[in-house]
């Protein structure tokens, strides 16, 4: 396996990998350039957010700033809204289901480390996917960590740190978040 194929698969990878780095610096001049947009530059957007992302759908939008690892691994369904400054680190597949809302400064983290020290000190990183379903509120600068679903119709209040699966139709707040 190439060390994109990897950490596509959530296995550990070098993240120094030259066509890791090209990826990488072909999304940070998106991001760049996507965030230097204004409202008037409506249909750019779209156009840059098809370009490089996975898949983006028809009346999604994601307010500038906002920032990626990769961009390919961001997959967003019709209808998402993301607010300003959302941080996603897409290593794995982030997958945000239709109708979704995020509000300002969430991050969402497909992004890990290895939790052993002797495979940090090799360079090692690692990843888990996010799932957010559909129709799921996520307020302002929560935080979903790696390998989190948060099922159709929850709630995720603001400031929120979820580390773990969220239920669908199920209201979650605090830190670590729990269920009202």
């Amino acid at each position: 396996m190439t060390e994109k194929e990897k950490m596509v698969a959530g296995a550990l990878y070098h993240p120094g990998d030259e066509e890791l780095i090209e990826d990488s610096s072909r999304a940070q001049l998106f991001v760049h350039r996507y965030n230097q947009t204004t409202v008037e530059d409506r249909g750019l957007r779209r156009e840059l957010l098809k370009t490089c992302l996975g898949s983006f759908g028809a009346r999604s939008v994601i307010r500038p700033p906002f920032f990626i690892d990769y961009g390919y691994n961001l997959f967003i369904g019709d209808g998402v809204f993301l607010n300003y400054g959302c941080v996603l680190l897409d290593i794995c597949a982030i997958r945000i289901g239709d109708r979704t809302q995020i509000g300002p400064g969430v991050q969402i983290y497909a992004a890990d480390h290895p939790r052993d020290a002797a495979s940090r000190n090799k360079g090692l990183e690692c990843g888990r996917p996010v799932i957010i379903g559909r129709n799921t509120w996520i307020g302002g600068h929560a935080v979903i960590l790696p390998g989190v679903t948060v099922e159709d119709d929850a709630i995720v209040g603001a400031g929120s740190v979820v580390t773990r699966d969220v239920p669908a139709g199920t209201t979650v707040s605090g830190n670590p978040a729990k269920p009202h």
